[in-house]
């Protein structure tokens, strides 16, 4: 009794100021889950097209729950490259490291449109792609600090991470490429209904071994979709100072291609669910063009404003930023609120947090587990180390 007393006694004191609070909460809460669209429709940017007469939809539909789920995801992984960034400053991360910031519209769209079950191989801006093929931050963190719990045991680094159909991660420039062709000759040799996305950079483009690639890949036919990620800079050079022609979507000549909005997570998603589509039907490889742009120099090493300035990274930032082109869509057409995303954006913070704690505490892994993991299923062997004397166990 008194302290139903003493409550209404509160309420009096307060007056309308508590109910309107109250009443503001529930309009909230109403507003949060019982007021959004299921789903809207948007014009995407047409692609270039070659040798092609039709192309993929200029309509994207995205459900309230694909965009959460986008938008997440392109978070988590801007926040981990930014974590990355600082460890790396701290030289708690050392050695090669190629962030993916400003690009992840790309890696997010692409496995939004295939299956778990096709396979994606690329180059040593890896860490997008690691995270969406299903490897944890806390793992990917833990491989960039040199820990056991790393997802290749802390021997693998920045460039060298693998999952189920995922196979890196390739630190050799260009050297993925023919290799996935190699996964997409298996993909048919063993009539499996699945294709291989094999991608590289603006900077590999003009290799000879992607040409020779290009070739076995249309004689034989393969289900293997060709994915140059153009962000404008191979290292600290422009494509215009190093192509004789930038129309990378073409460079197949002979192979139909197209010419992507990298920064548009719908229009790649609309893309590459049409490339997968044309491989999986036996018409052959498909070479596409993602047009994107990385926020962070080349590598960790690059301060990245020596042969760019500070205002153009700026410009993409302000305009074409793949996380706020996203944000804005579903906030203005009722998908979300600007709370329900800043909700999410705490959450991922919280995410990144624990995994750097992890990544910075767990152990390094043991010497003698040096040789391990040479080959898969074979018997043990030994290893030589720096020397004749030192030999090392090697266990599949």
């Amino acid at each position: 009794m008194r302290k139903m007393l003493l409550a209404a006694l509160s309420r009096l004191l307060q007056g309308p100021a508590a109910a309107g609070r109250t009443a503001s909460r529930v309009m909230v809460a109403s507003r949060n889950y019982g007021d959004f669209a299921s789903e809207a429709t948007f014009e995407v940017k047409k692609c270039d097209l070659h040798r092609l007469e039709e192309g993929p939809s200029t309509t994207a539909v995205l459900t309230r729950e694909e965009g959460l789920q986008y938008y997440k995801t392109m978070q988590t992984i801007r926040r981990m490259e930014l974590k990355s960034d600082q460890l790396y400053k701290q030289k708690i991360i050392r050695g090669f490291c190629h962030l993916y910031d400003g690009q992840e519209a790309c890696c997010v769209g692409i496995e939004a449109a295939i299956k778990p079950t096709d396979h994606v191989i690329t180059a040593y801006r890896a860490h997008g792609f690691t995270y969406t093929r299903g490897v944890p931050v806390r793992e990917i963190l833990a491989e960039l600090t040199g820990r056991k719990g790393g997802c290749a045991k802390g021997k693998g680094g920045s460039m060298h991470m693998y999952t189920k159909n995922f196979y890196g991660g390739n630190g050799i420039v260009g050297a993925q490429v023919p290799l996935g062709a190699g996964i997409a000759l298996a993909c048919k040799y063993f009539e499996k209904n699945e294709i291989c996305l094999t991608l590289y950079g603006d900077g590999a483009a003009n290799q000879g071994q992607i040409f020779e690639t290009y070739n076995m890949a249309a004689l034989w036919k393969l289900p293997c979709i060709f994915i140059c990620e153009n962000n404008r800079y191979g290292m600290g050079t422009s494509v215009e100072r190093a192509a004789a022609s930038t129309d990378y979507y073409k460079r197949g000549y002979f192979i139909p291609g197209l010419r992507v909005d990298g920064m548009d997570i719908l229009c790649v998603r609309e893309a590459v669910k049409f490339a997968a589509e044309y491989c999986r039907a036996g018409k052959g490889p498909l070479v596409m063009e993602l047009q994107t742009y990385r926020y962070h120099g080349h590598s960790m090493s690059d301060p990245g404003i020596s042969y760019r300035t500070r205002e153009e990274i700026q410009e993409v930032r302000s305009k074409s930023d793949p996380i706020t082109l996203l944000k804005d869509r579903m906030v203005n057409n009722n998908l979300a609120s600007v709370e329900e995303l800043k909700e999410i954006d705490v959450a991922v913070r919280k995410e990144i947090e624990e995994a750097a704690q992890f990544a910075t505490t767990d152990p390094e892994p043991p010497l003698e587990e040096l040789g391990n993991h040479i080959y898969f299923n074979e018997p043990p062997f030994e290893v030589r180390g720096p020397n004749q004397w030192i030999k090392y166990k090697s266990v599949s």
